[in-house]
């Protein structure tokens, strides 16, 4: 049955950057299939996704770390392990962004960019991977990356080399997983309503500019993702490896 499909439940989920947004969204929405839910936040505590995960029904897991140190991504998966005993489902959610001109952008703000929003996905890819090659089952892999995975933009320099990488990133795993019932997607979100875009929302030339853009004529909301997360992370899923899944209001396609 096609409902059943997308059931998750008897699964363990880890989703990074779950303190707010799209992570908090998506755990939710994990959470509400059936899983239960290690819950990441980088600097804030991601008490309350805990907390809507628990209303599901569900057991949650509270978890913080610096993912621009490179220790934390191994230490995410192994706390995750120790309380749960096994992980199903990694999101890599966690992102940062810094704006500056290309030409003041500064080695510090490219490297600690980088870090967050490529190296951990790689980090934590690898060690969940190595964990899920160990079970015949397999399990799901999915990346947050963003239109700027397929355009330049303006000012986030670092950020734009970042997503481009996360989807690549994925199109490698999933050509190296994909015969081991690993399956490595991604989601591209447009312009979303959170913290990461505040700045864009505020300024009232730009989100003139970003509502002409965009056909659906609205910013989209976090939960807006949470459909096609639960479907690219549940069995419904099992034969798409690779593919990099725009949620945007039609954006790039005008």
């Amino acid at each position: 049955m096609i409902p059943d499909a997308f059931r998750l439940d008897g699964k363990v989920a880890l989703v990074t950057g779950a303190s707010a947004g799209i992570g908090a969204a998506i755990a939710l929405a994990l959470a509400q299939a059936g899983a239960d839910v290690a819950c990441h936040g980088n600097t804030r505590s991601p008490q309350q996704a805990c907390e809507g995960v628990e209303t599901q029904g569900r057991a949650a897991l509270g978890l913080t770390g610096d993912l621009a140190d490179r220790a934390t991504p191994l230490r995410l998966v192994e706390q995750t392990l120790a309380r749960f005993g096994q992980i199903d489902i990694l999101v890599n959610n966690a992102g940062t962004i810094r704006r500056t001109p290309a030409a003041d952008y500064s080695d510090d703000d490219w490297d600690a960019v980088l870090e967050v929003n490529l190296g951990s996905v790689f980090r934590l890819s690898r060690a969940v991977g190595q964990h899920l090659m160990g079970r015949e089952s397999g399990g799901k892999i999915l990346n947050i990356a963003s239109l700027l995975s397929f355009q330049g933009g303006i000012t986030v320099p670092a950020y734009a080399a970042s997503k481009g990488g996360v989807a690549q990133l994925t199109k490698a795993l999933a050509n190296e997983w994909a015969a081991k019932n690993i399956n490595e997607n991604a989601i591209a979100p447009g312009y979303i309503k959170t913290d990461n875009t505040l700045a864009l929302q505020q300024n009232e030339t730009r989100n003139r500019q970003i509502l002409e853009r965009i056909p659906a004529a609205r910013w989209g909301e976090a939960h807006d993702l949470a459909g096609a997360a639960v479907g690219l992370c549940s069995p419904a899923s099992d034969d798409v490896h690779g593919h990099v899944l725009l949620v945007d209001g039609g954006w790039l396609g005008r």
